[in-house]
Order: structure tokens, then C-alpha cells, then sequence
């Protein structure tokens, strides 16, 4: 009898552990704990930030809520913010910027809470053609010669005296994105930029357009270089203390790269957060793996310390 009862208790002992265990080791990552949640997130914005949320998404989707549709657009940081500053707009908006003042007047008016998540570091990229034989480094005077009105450089030859006697074809993103709002704005310190640069919406068309102009100089995001090495070639940049190249480690914002480095962001709709359970998964998922993610796709990773910050802030969102 005494053998029987402990037979027993050591196979209840036994259930007990497997489910401790089974509990133990929910690796889902989940904020609702492995709940299974459907529905769809959206978002929009920043064309560069585009890569890295495309990814946490595809990620998010096929690893952890097969049942919930992420849509991610890339409108551009201007473009996404008008999306996401109206009655039902998007869940989260990304942003190669910080929000303007009139953009947060606009929340305000329409009664839409927001919150800042800082997803990772950034740095402006100046290229050239592959060909190009004649560059490898500039100073950041000269960069921003090259592209203002005011810089009178029509000619490479006019950079450089010992630069070919050949006209500057000068590329970039177009108003709608926050990239060319940072270059403008930080870069050069709002003085007006030269009325023949050729400015795109679409980055892949700025990738093209500079692949086959060995006269071409174009500037963007860190992450659109490193997906077409293959076709351009980056520009080291001198900011007082030698050429420095962009990379993964050079590219902070107190670093070797720092005045072309900004971090960029996604900004969530609180209040859609806590009425949609996906939307409020999603954006916990994001900050949680978005060092991870950012190093895949061409960005700078931030400190864990700063990610757990954010995470356990959005917990706090939590019903």
C-alpha cells in the first residue's frame, strides 16, 4: 500500500514538473504570453526605415502570430505622418525623424495619444557610381558644397582641381521623406539646396539612377548602400579628423560618424493599442528584437538598456 502512494505521488510529482517546465519554456516572445491574436496592424511612413519594419513584420508573422496581417507601406516620414494623424489612421508610423511641432498640434486637435519608440541609429550615406575612380573620400564641407545653391559646384573639377572637367548629376529622396528633411534641415543648416538635384520618391530608382552615371553623387540611408554595394560605392568623410567610413560601427550618434548619424523611429497609436491587443503584440515584438533585426538591415543597434526601457514601458500599456 505505502509503495502504491508513493508510486503515485512521484507520477504526480512527474505531471507537475512537465507543466512547470511547458510553462517555463513559452519562448513565444509574445506580449499576450503565446495567446493566439488575429487581425492586422498597419503601418506606413519612412521609406528607410521601411527594411527594418518589413522584417520585424515578415518575422512576426511567420514566427510568433501566424493569424496577424502586418502591413507596412513606405510613403515617406511626411507622407506616413499625415496617414497616421487622422480619424482611423495607421497603427504605428515610421519616421526617419522626430515629429514636428504642427504634427504634434495635429494629434492634439484629433485627440490621438501617441508614443515615441526609438528603433535604432542611422547614418547618411554619400555615393557615387562604381566607376567612379576618381573619389573615395570628401571632405564634409565639401559634401555639402556639392549639393547647395549657394556651393557653385557645377563641375567635379570645380570640387577638386584635380577632378575631371565633367558636369555633377546630384541625387536624393524627395521632400516627402525624412531623410532629405535631416539632410536639409541638419546637414545644411536649411540654406536652399541646388535647383538640379534630381530628387525621388522612390529609393530604388535613386540606387538605379547613380548605377549608371559615373558622374552621379546621391545620399541616403545607411541600409540602401549596404543592399546595393554591389552597384555603388559609399564615400568615406572627412569631419575634421581623417576619412571615415559609414558603417555599423562607426555610425552613432556621439561617434566617428556622428553629425551624419540620427536615429529614426516608428511612433505608435496608443489609443489603438489598448483597444487591439495585435497592435499593442506587435509593437512589444518589434522593440524586443529590433537590435537584432536593425544589424540584418543596415542600422546601428541601440543599447539593451535602452530596448528593455521601452519594452517594459509598453507593457505598462497593458490592460
Amino acid at each position: 500500500m505505502k509503495a502504491f502512494k508513493r508510486s503515485t505521488f512521484f507520477i504526480m510529482l512527474a505531471a507537475l514538473l512537465i507543466v512547470a517546465t511547458a510553462c517555463g519554456n513559452d519562448e513565444s516572445g509574445s506580449a499576450n504570453g503565446g495567446e493566439e491574436l488575429e487581425g492586422s496592424v498597419v503601418v506606413d511612413g519612412s521609406g528607410t526605415v521601411y527594411p527594418l519594419m518589413a522584417k520585424l513584420a515578415e518575422n512576426y508573422m511567420v514566427n510568433e502570430q501566424e493569424n496577424v496581417s502586418v502591413e507596412v507601406g513606405r510613403a515617406g516620414s511626411s507622407a506616413g505622418f499625415k496617414k497616421f494623424l487622422t480619424e482611423d489612421g495607421t497603427d504605428l508610423s515610421n519616421a526617419s525623424r522626430q515629429i514636428k511641432d504642427e504634427e504634434k498640434a495635429k494629434a492634439e486637435e484629433l485627440g490621438i495619444n501617441y508614443k515615441e519608440l526609438k528603433l535604432a541609429l542611422d547614418g547618411i550615406t554619400i555615393v557615387v557610381n562604381k566607376e567612379n575612380d576618381w573619389i573615395d573620400d570628401l571632405t564634409q564641407e565639401e559634401v555639402i558644397d556639392i549639393f547647395l545653391a549657394s556651393g557653385n559646384k557645377k563641375k567635379w573639377s570645380d570640387v577638386r582641381s584635380d577632378f575631371p572637367d565633367e558636369p555633377i548629376k546630384a541625387y536624393g529622396p524627395n521632400e516627402n521623406h525624412g531623410t532629405y528633411e535631416f539632410f536639409y534641415e541638419t546637414i545644411l543648416e536649411e540654406q536652399p539646396i541646388r535647383e538640379d538635384v534630381s530628387l525621388q520618391q522612390e529609393y530604388s530608382t535613386l540606387v538605379d539612377m547613380v548605377s549608371k552615371d559615373k558622374n552621379a553623387i546621391a545620399y541616403f540611408g545607411y541600409g540602401y548602400y549596404e543592399s546595393n554595394s554591389d552597384k555603388l560605392k559609399a564615400v568615406k568623410i572627412d569631419f575634421g579628423n581623417g576619412p571615415v567610413e559609414p558603417s555599423i560601427e562607426t555610425i552613432k550618434e556621439d561617434g566617428e560618424y556622428g553629425p551624419f548619424t540620427r536615429p529614426v523611429f516608428t511612433y505608435l497609436n496608443e489609443d489603438k493599442a489598448k483597444e487591439k491587443p495585435q497592435v499593442l503584440d506587435f509593437a512589444i515584438y518589434g522593440m524586443e528584437n529590433a537590435g537584432e533585426v536593425a544589424k540584418e538591415t543596415g542600422f546601428a543597434p541601440l543599447s539593451d538598456e535602452e530596448y528593455k526601457k521601452t519594452v517594459d514601458e509598453l507593457k505598462g500599456l497593458q490592460k
